[in-house]
């Protein structure tokens, strides 16, 4: 593979994080303090448009898979009808439409319908990964190319966000006595918006930032389809004929190494999640950070991306497994900002989240096509078996993730959570704590103890690349 295929392909995946980004980062925050929706309708938002999108993995899988190949391929022209729908439920899902008894069923319809389509373009886009060479080397490298790309499209996302939302939740009234905490508190008029009012700064500031991501969408697709080419199943035979997409999934999911593999980094992702989603919230209510989040947000992201390089000569001189270690990296520092909230230690711990995150992103998509070239080599005369493996890996980590953003969005309600006051109550701050130190702590040291059982090595990797040659 040439390097400009590579990075017109990591260019495509770009987009996606960008919004996926500002959406992790600050879509309970907008739901809660912009929209004034209640922790538990935002826990239900947030729930159902994950898993909106995890049960459309498998739907899409199913389509994809009985694509016929077409003048520009059988996955490109799904990634290309479903961009510009993807825009437009992007952009209003951060509408603050002028009604307020259906907000709940505005912000849900379009978080679903978003969750939906970037699924839409998830799935071919990487089981794409698999038509652009025979060669793993090759994958390999493209795959690290895409995830430095998509961490980068991550910062983007979220520096972009933080940089033009930040004037939504600056309250000069609560900077004056930040430690007061009555029950007048509720109704002091920080810089929060009346929710009937969607003209207010806050709205118009997150309707720009839309706007901004939304176009950055577009660029990055247009890239993708003009600098790359995707070529047909370079190992099937013409007498070979699709796996049936029940049977298939029947067939991966009693796959060894993909159930070990799918188990661990859904619960590591889960963590990475609950880490992202609550964040901004911690830092607001929990850490006295709130003029400093959006600055600590690009700190993480950029250690992320200046790390993903590093990761891949790691697990190309240590082995993939080896690399995983690099994830734990997070939990002592977290559980530090968590007990000790210092400004000092909070980028300190952003620059070692960071450095975790880019391995816990880049770690998957380069194991999975080992998954999946183990599998081939094990049913060799079957076909249109990558895209059941890549759907359904992105639909267990979506519907894991999802569970995890409304448990603890529906935590912050059971614990009293109130949108507009200049300070917490102690339940809701400790139940923050925990969703950013204790939880996914936990999370990842589980993940990582099943990681421990997944059976392909390097060596194993070089065995199934022969065979694989030989059976081209």
């Amino acid at each position: 593979l040439s390097m400009c295929s590579k990075l017109c392909y990591a260019i495509g995946g770009a987009p996606n994080q960008v919004a996926g980004s500002a959406a992790s980062f600050f879509l309970q925050i907008y739901l809660l303090d912009i929209a004034h929706i209640t922790p538990f309708h935002a826990s239900l938002v947030l729930f159902i448009g994950k898993a909106s999108g995890a049960v459309t993995d498998p739907v899409a899988g199913f389509f994809i898979s009985k694509s016929r190949w077409t003048k520009i391929g059988r996955l490109m022209p799904w990634v290309l009808a479903c961009t510009p729908f993807t825009i437009v439920s992007y952009f209003f899902m951060w509408y603050l439409p002028p009604f307020v008894s259906g907000r709940v069923a505005w912000y849900l319809t379009f978080h679903c319908l978003f969750q939906a389509l970037t699924t839409l373009f998830q799935v071919p886009y990487s089981a794409l990964t698999m038509f652009l060479s025979t060669d793993q080397k090759d994958r390999d490298s493209a795959t690290a190319y895409r995830m430095t790309m998509e961490v980068l499209g991550t910062l983007i996302g979220a520096a972009l966000q933080g940089q033009i939302v930040a004037s939504a939740h600056v309250s000069p009234h609560c900077t004056v006595n930040p430690s007061v905490n009555t029950t007048d508190s509720w109704h002091d008029t920080a810089s929060i918006p009346d929710p009937s009012d969607p003209l207010s700064h806050q709205a118009k500031v997150y309707m720009i930032a839309a706007g901004v991501i939304a176009s950055v969408y577009l660029l990055g697709i247009i890239v993708l389809f003009l600098g790359v080419k995707e070529r047909d199943d370079p190992y099937a035979l013409n007498s070979d004929r699709a796996i049936p997409f029940c049977k298939g999934l029947a067939l991966t999911m009693k796959h060894g190494p993909y159930v070990k593999l799918t188990a661990s980094f859904l619960l590591i992702s889960t963590a990475v999640q609950l880490e992202q989603g609550n964040f901004v919230l911690f830092c607001t209510h929990a850490a006295g950070l709130q003029n400093h989040f959006q600055y600590l947000v690009v700190t993480l992201l950029v250690s992320a991306v200046l790390s993903v390089p590093f990761w891949q000569k790691f697990l190309q001189r240590f082995g993939k497994k080896c690399a995983a270690c690099g994830i734990s990296w997070m939990i002592p520092f977290a559980v530090m900002l968590v007990t000790i909230p210092n400004l000092i230690l909070a980028y300190f711990v952003a620059f070692i989240s960071g450095l975790s995150i880019a391995a816990s992103l880049l770690l998957p998509w380069s194991m999975l096509p080992d998954v999946v070239d183990n599998f081939r080599l094990q049913n060799p005369h079957g076909k249109g078996h990558e895209t059941i493996f890549y759907s359904s890996y992105v639909f267990f980590t979506k519907m894991s993730a999802g569970i995890g953003l409304g448990i603890s969005a529906a935590g912050l309600e059971f614990t009293g959570y109130k949108s507009g006051i200049c300070r917490q109550s102690d339940n809701v701050i400790l139940t923050l704590k925990l969703l950013i130190g204790a939880v996914p702590a936990i999370l990842i040291l589980l993940g990582l103890f099943i990681l421990l059982f997944y059976p392909i090595t390097e060596e194993s990797r070089k065995e199934t690349k022969l065979a694989l040659e030989e059976l081209r």
